[in-house]
């Protein structure tokens, strides 16, 4: 598998996880390397499968943060008034 290849593809599997199924597999499977619970064959697998999860949990946030921009920012982008008003 090349460079490319690995840095920019998501696995169908993970593309249909919400942000929160994907951050759950990501601290279980770092949680895992972390007390050396897999071999190194399933280690190089694990970390390449958190990096598939944590590339689809950072699409995820940006994805967030375009819609709420969309929602507090007026046509000529400057913020507009908060949608909770706090007295």
């Amino acid at each position: 598998m090349s460079e490319a290849t690995s840095s920019s593809a998501i696995p169908d599997d993970i593309a249909k996880l919400s942000f929160e199924e994907a951050l759950g597999q990501l601290e279980t499977l770092v949680r895992q390397l972390e007390q050396g619970q897999v071999g190194l064959d399933d280690a190089i697998a694990s970390y390449e499968r958190g990096a598939a999860l944590k590339r689809h949990c950072a699409d995820k946030l940006r994805a967030a943060e375009e819609r709420i921009e969309k929602i507090t920012l007026n046509a000529d982008g400057r913020p507009s008034a908060t949608p909770i008003e706090i007295e």
